[in-house]
């Protein structure tokens, strides 16, 4: 039975994932003698083998139950109470309540809380695939992005926030809802900011929502991580200064190096050609996530793939503009790469999950099936 279990592995995006895995440990080695707040290497060495374990074990085990409506809805309400939970218990952390801290080691909910609603999102899309277009299922799926979002803003935490947002609006775009109630309720809700931005927001209120866009306004307050990050980059030039010999980490310029702004830290280390050498291989990970997403033996097993590929490019597209300086500072995890055990579990139990799907995936119908959630 295990080695059935093998065979349904996707090797090929494990061997993709692992080079990315090397290269943040690689670039958190660099600087492990320079005494920042903990040993940010041997520690993710631990989560690491943690992730692949539950990985492996996720791929083993029958997920269908995972279809049930009590099942699911049991979970969007566990997590969504630990979300409020830490209100009351949570741990500060970069001004927001968004850990649980155990001591030995600390809990992010949100993370897990994603996960959740891609499979809450995968099984209310893929039981109403016949009606989809009504516009009602545009604001009920939101209702259930609504919730997580509300107990995210209230830690603040706006990353994650953006990523639940990401989420809700790319497997609603996939469904085969209507692209122009769509575009409706996006133009609403700009005209809605719009309003508010001209009689509501007072001057303060307008200053920080300009600075949270456009960090490197002021590069000595707000924009001073940014402005590191992306000295960082240039200074890396084409082929990097060496590993172990990027300064900005080096010397404490660039902040959090081992999470939020790993990607300048090792693309000063490995310049250009490393930098794009790693966004190509995030590249071909999310072309396995959707090839085996076609391989799902009904909507649900597809849109859930679907989803975690969305998942996995909300994350990307974040960090990596954030660190080049083209969106807002967000403190959101670069996959594989930065440093923590939340997000690093949530990844690779999703893609557990999906490896799991492998097991009772159809290749028959499969066109005819895209389409029929395309809406094509």
């Amino acid at each position: 039975m295990a080695e059935k279990a093998l065979k349904t592995i996707d090797w090929l995006l494990v061997a993709f994932i692992i080079p990315i895995i090397l290269a943040g440990l690689a670039t958190m080695k660099s600087f492990a003698s320079l005494e920042y707040k903990g040993d940010f290497f041997s520690k993710q060495i631990i989560w690491v083998v943690i992730s692949l374990s539950i990985f492996f074990l996720f791929s083993f085990i029958d997920f269908r139950f995972l279809k049930r409506t009590n099942v699911l809805v049991s979970l969007f309400l566990f997590f969504s109470f630990l979300l409020l939970l830490l209100m009351v218990l949570g741990k500060i952390s970069n001004g927001a309540k968004s850990w649980f801290d155990f001591g030995i080691f600390s809990f992010q909910p949100v993370d897990m809380m994603k996960l959740i609603l891609v499979l809450v999102l995968a099984k209310y899309f893929s039981r109403r695939h016949v009606e989809i277009r009504d516009i009602k299922h545009l604001f009920i799926s939101f209702l259930y992005a609504f919730i997580p979002l509300i107990l995210v803003l209230l830690q603040p935490d706006f990353g994650s926030a953006m990523i639940v947002l990401i989420i809700w609006f790319g497997m609603v775009f996939v469904s085969g809802i209507s692209k122009t109630h769509l575009a409706l309720v996006l133009l609403s809700g700009a005209l809605i900011f719009a309003s508010l931005w001209v009689f509501v927001f007072k001057d303060y209120q307008k200053a920080r929502i300009y600075n949270f866009i456009n960090p490197l306004a002021d590069i000595h307050k707000t924009g001073y991580n940014v402005f590191q990050s992306t000295i960082a980059i240039g200074s890396g030039q084409l082929v990097g200064k060496g590993l172990g010999f990027g300064t900005q980490s080096r010397l404490k310029f660039l902040p959090v190096p081992q999470s939020d702004f790993i990607f300048a830290a090792f693309s000063e280390e490995w310049g250009f050609v490393g930098s794009f050498t790693i966004l190509l291989l995030y590249c071909m990970v999310i072309w396995r996530i959707l090839y085996n997403a076609s391989l799902g033996a009904s909507n649900f097993e597809i849109l859930f793939g679907i989803g975690i590929a969305i998942f996995f490019m909300g994350h990307i597209l974040i960090n990596v503009g954030m660190n080049l300086g083209i969106l807002p500072v967000t403190g959101i995890p670069l996959p594989f790469m930065s440093y923590g055990g939340s997000h690093l579990v949530t990844e690779f139990a999703g893609l557990g999950i999906l490896m799991s799907m492998r097991k009772y995936a159809r290749s028959a119908h499969r066109d005819d099936m895209k389409n029929e959630f395309l809406g094509l």
